[in-house]
């Protein structure tokens, strides 16, 4: 097991430099803008923007009711080794209502009967509350960062040990408990520490990611890389999208069609397979403000209303981070308007020479007719008492991905001259 240093319930929490071992400390911050940036970004060295302190600060601002953050900076002998973020989310018992509802048909215990009982009986009451290192918003690798020449199994000694003790303090007992570690493409090392620590591993929905060929300058050029079929596909989809009018938004726009837009993303949200966290109405401004020139929102309006848009990031890498998108459900179908979305992303990507687009999790059999491939993601979890034991199992495969079958759009001489 790890030796913790002792879990303290007041401000003192704060403290700076509180010792893990003679070599290593840490302190914890309560608020984004209480990091210090030099320190931070030392480790961080602003290699996502999900991990800056901007953006950060924006999360905390924008009101969620249901989510606290924690913010941990690593030192050896006072220097800075690691950055660490957390998320602190209670769910209502309503949310696992639904999970059990659909997972548990295979478990036929009489524990298992009450408790479904109790979920519908207390659908309104708080629940869980699930302590994640990682960005719950966001898929991806936004936990943690370590200096690089710090080795990796002494970094996730020094990672866990921290985590353990942090979720202590955050009052986690009493509760149906867990500890989340997410998203990564490779096992975390040594594999036998977080097995040790009783850390479950398991895949998630993966990350969808378009390649772009350097010799691509248009969606045109991109399109016709595609077999026969898939480019005959693709000009049914851009056709059913012809007497739509595309804007890019600025911070003016966004702010007028802010009900708009919120309303359109409410009904992805509503659609979401597990609902987690919801933005606030204000998100995408807030966000135009502080990223005026890499992030992006375009509109798609069909006689002056607002029927579609989609988000993202050009980061300084040269990839597009899809972000959060709205459309209308009920006019989907006839207008391509999902698809379009997922097109205009890739035409953005082209637009800004990105070499990468990240199209994020769900919906993966479509986004691989448009050419992405998937990256598997990988998971921790930890539950923390005897009810968290036993939604573990039905919780996981209810985050695990459903079977889909990938499509390939692309030529196969296309494919073998990328593979050459």
């Amino acid at each position: 097991m790890l030796s913790l240093c002792k879990p303290l319930s007041s401000k003192k929490r704060f403290a700076p430099f509180r010792k893990l071992n003679k070599d290593f400390s840490f302190t914890l911050f309560e608020k984004a803008s209480a990091i210090p940036e030099n320190e931070w970004e030392k480790i961080s060295k602003k290699q996502s923007i999900y991990l800056e302190k901007e953006y950060l600060r924006i999360i905390e601002q924008c009101g969620h009711s249901k989510l606290i953050c924690r913010y941990v900076i690593v030192y050896h002998h006072q220097t800075v080794v690691g950055i660490i973020y957390f998320q602190v989310i209670d769910f209502k018992a309503e949310v696992f209502g639904d999970i059990m509802s659909q997972k548990v048909q295979s478990i036929r215990s009489h524990r298992v009967k009450l408790f479904e009982k109790y979920l519908n009986s207390n659908k309104d009451e708080i629940l869980m509350r699930l302590f994640t290192c990682g960005n719950n918003l966001i898929s991806g690798e936004y936990g943690f960062i370590f200096d690089p020449k710090l080795k990796k199994d002494l970094a996730h000694s020094l990672l866990l040990e921290i985590t353990e003790l942090v979720a202590k303090e955050e009052k986690l007992r009493g509760t149906i408990s867990a500890i989340l570690i997410k998203d990564f493409y490779e096992t975390l090392q040594p594999k036998s520490l977080f097995e040790k620590e009783n850390y479950s591993e398991f895949l998630v929905e993966p990350n969808m990611l378009v390649e772009i060929p350097e010799d691509v300058k248009s969606l045109e050029d991109y399109v016709a890389l595609f077999s026969k079929k898939y480019r005959k596909r693709a000009k049914t989809i851009f056709n059913s999208f012809a007497d739509m009018e595309v804007r890019e938004l600025d911070l003016k726009a966004i702010t007028k069609y802010e009900k708009e837009m919120y309303a359109l993303y409410s009904s992805i949200f509503e659609n979401a397979k597990f609902k987690l966290l919801k933005l606030p109405e204000n998100y995408f401004a807030e966000v135009k403000k502080i990223y005026p020139d890499t992030f992006y929102v375009k509109g798609f309006f069909l006689n002056g209303e607002l029927l579609a848009f989609g988000s993202c990031f050009v980061t300084a890498d040269g990839t597009l981070e899809a972000h959060y998108i709205g459309f209308n459900y009920a006019l989907n179908v006839q207008y391509n308007l999902y698809q379009n979305l997922l097109y205009q992303l890739i035409n953005e990507a082209i637009r800004f020479k990105c070499k990468t687009v990240n199209l994020g999790r769900t919906a993966s059999e479509i986004k691989t007719t448009v050419g992405a491939k998937p990256h598997d993601l990988l998971c921790y979890i930890k539950p923390q008492n005897t009810i968290s034991k036993l939604i573990q199992k039905p919780f996981i495969s209810f985050l695990q991905p459903a079977a889909w079958t990938a499509r390939n759009p692309f030529k196969e001489e296309t494919l073998e001259s990328k593979e050459v």
